[in-house]
């Protein structure tokens, strides 16, 4: 099996993700940030949609389904809180798999950011898309969830095999970077941060990244070896926190 992931930055800092399976042909828009945006990019490709993948309801991530499928006359599938904002052809949560040709993506329950929040895992192309869960050194606020729950969607990522790529949402990353400083002294993140300013200098993505660089950096992932003094999930909630309030 292969896929092909093309990326494009969208609205002021997201990234939209438009995934071809080579076998068929067939197309998917992980989200819909920018509808706009979605239908030059595969005018442009050549591509055409048969899905819509949603990972939860916000505007910027959902927002554009209406549109896009009246274009394209895809197929809108994603968990049933998008339906706060757009109809939902098909329902999914975490256990559930999803085809695209011959591409098969296993739903992963990530609630915390949202209650219903999901990310899409094709294991055979070693292929994550994670939403609003799990940023490179970051991971999204608990608008509705809690930090148990987070933490918890959190580690069914990190169990994911390390080579995974992971592809965020957001280029929230040099304002991650700095908080992860505040907090971490490690020598592999300070390294990892030092690309990661170089990058941004000169306005180059830093997303994807994989799994196993984000367990060896993210303070987030990291939280337990942070803050010893505490239980796992405890810890990680003291670190959102502390990223919630942080100025630098």
């Amino acid at each position: 099996m292969s896929i092909t992931v093309h990326q494009f930055p969208c609205l002021s800092d997201n990234y939209g993700y438009l995934v071809r399976d080579e076998a068929t042909g067939l197309a998917a828009c992980i989200d819909t940030p920018d509808a706009k945006a979605i239908l030059d990019q595969l005018e442009t490709l050549g591509w055409t949609l048969a899905l819509i993948l949603n990972t939860h309801w916000h505007a910027d991530h959902a927002g554009g389904n209406e549109a896009v499928k009246a274009a394209t006359g895809c197929e809108i599938v994603g968990p049933a809180e998008v339906e706060r904002l757009s109809p939902v052809d098909r329902k999914v949560s975490g256990g559930d798999s999803v085809t695209l040709g011959e591409t098969v993506f296993q739903v992963i329950e990530s609630g915390g950011h949202t209650l219903q929040h999901v990310a899409f895992y094709s294991a055979a192309d070693h292929t994550a898309f994670v939403g609003d869960t799990l940023f490179a050194l970051g991971c999204g606020r608990m608008f509705e969830g809690t930090a148990r729950q987070m933490w918890d969607s959190l580690q069914r990522l990190a169990a994911l095999p390390d080579d995974t790529k992971v592809y965020c949402a957001h280029e929230y990353t040099a304002s991650n970077a700095r908080f992860a400083l505040s907090v971490d002294r490690d020598a592999g993140l300070k390294a990892r941060t030092d690309e990661i300013f170089h990058k941004r200098s000169r306005d180059e993505w830093t997303v994807p990244t994989t799994i196993g660089i984000e367990k060896a950096t993210n303070p987030f992932l990291r939280a337990p070896h942070l803050r010893p003094d505490l239980v796992p999930h405890e810890a990680f909630a003291a670190l959102r926190a502390a990223k919630d309030n942080f100025k630098g």
